[in-house]
């Protein structure tokens, strides 16, 4: 009796432990299973963040293009001017991207006309009008017009007026002071500014054979040196010279003795011109400038104190058939365009000092700054036109 009793008490203690050892392990295949997810769901965890941090990175792109359409689409025009359809013009500008053409472009978008500029930008830049690009009456055309366009022949077709821009060096080195437009001047055929000089003459007389053969309404301003933003900053003439000198702090190179004159126009006072010219009666030619006459001597030392700048003044060998006197006479552009230039000279250059200094910080930035070109002793123009 006491060994059956014996073994039902060590058989019963064997189930408990055979119970507690199966619920010991249950819990631990539980705690491991456990283990596992949680490891599991971290991992997958990471792994989500992984790849929502790679699509976030590939849609930021596109995020920055949907919004650079978006103001695009909202991008805001200089005011524009509403002009019925009768009273609004369809203007061709070529070169409408250089230093001139892009300003007059300004003034006749803003005047509400429809203005479509052809330019190759080799010395024009596309900043000069981008922000006119997507505006319904501005259209801009890169083409060369080493591949003619033939405007005089679409000026015959649709009843259009041609302006030509001319220029003061039609008069040479003058034997007359001031120049007026009836002064032929006095230049030097086969000379190293002989292309430009004659080139000009040249355009001129074929424009009015052009008027009358063909019966096209012409028009011809001579341009006197004119200067302002979007000058080209290397272009070797002298307003861009000596303001990038004084800039950079190297000397201000002067060719000769400094005596030479010139007279100086700010660039929307020769816009008004133009404008006031091209809607006017007058076909002959008509002299754009300012009167008021210095010498490359004084503007170099005004443009170096305007600057600040602490350069010299260098004296080089005077250039050939540099013209010693260069003053507009403008009796006939005041008596029959009601035209005159207007913005004091000190005023205009530090408008271009402020152009040029926003522009070698620009340049500096893309690791590229311009020097100021020599003058051209044996071809083309020098600094001083």
């Amino acid at each position: 009796m006491v060994s059956k009793a014996l073994l039902r008490l060590v058989s019963a203690v064997n189930r408990r432990r055979m119970k507690l050892l199966l619920g010991i392990a249950l819990l631990a295949y539980v705690a491991s299973v456990w283990g596992n997810f949680v490891n599991m769901r971290s991992i997958q965890e990471n792994g989500e963040l992984k790849i929502e941090s790679k699509i976030e990175e590939m849609v930021e792109p596109l995020r920055e293009k949907i919004r650079d359409l978006e103001k695009s689409f909202t991008q805001k025009y200089p005011p524009v001017k509403f002009l019925s359809e009768k009273d609004r013009k369809r203007i061709l500008i070529t070169g409408g991207a250089g230093f001139v053409g892009s300003h007059l472009t300004d003034k006749l978008m803003m005047d509400g006309h429809e203005v479509t500029v052809v330019d190759n930008f080799f010395t024009g830049r596309k900043r000069n009008v981008e922000h006119w690009i997507g505006h319904e009456n501005f259209e801009l055309i890169n083409h060369d017009v080493v591949e003619p366009l033939y405007i005089e022949g679409l000026a015959k077709r649709v009843g259009a007026r041609l302006l030509l821009a001319s220029t003061s060096e039609v008069y040479g080195d003058p034997e007359v002071h001031p120049q007026s437009e009836d002064y032929w001047g006095h230049v030097n055929p086969i000379g190293p500014r002989a292309c430009y000089d004659e080139g000009k003459r040249v355009a001129e007389t074929m424009c009015y054979a052009y008027m009358k053969q063909e019966g096209v309404e012409v028009r011809v301003a001579r341009i006197f040196n004119t200067f302002g933003p979007r000058m080209h900053m290397n272009d070797g003439r002298v307003v861009s010279n000596f303001i990038l000198q004084a800039l950079q702090g190297e000397p201000l190179t002067v060719y000769g003795s400094g005596s030479q004159t010139r007279a100086f126009q700010y660039v929307s006072d020769l816009v008004n011109g133009l404008v006031a010219l091209m809607n006017s009666n007058v076909s002959s030619p008509v002299n754009l400038g300012n009167p008021e006459e210095h010498t490359i001597l004084e503007f170099a030392q005004l443009i170096k104190n305007l600057v600040g700048s602490g350069s010299e003044i260098q004296f080089l060998s005077e250039a050939q058939d540099d013209p010693q006197k260069r003053k507009p006479d403008i009796k006939k552009a005041k008596l029959m365009l009601g035209w005159e230039p207007v913005v004091p000279l000190e005023e205009g250059l530090n408008k271009a000092i402020h152009y040029f200094r926003k522009e070698l910080e620009y340049q500096a930035n893309n690791q590229y700054i311009p020097k100021p070109k020599p003058a051209r002793i044996k071809k083309g123009r020098t600094r001083h036109s």
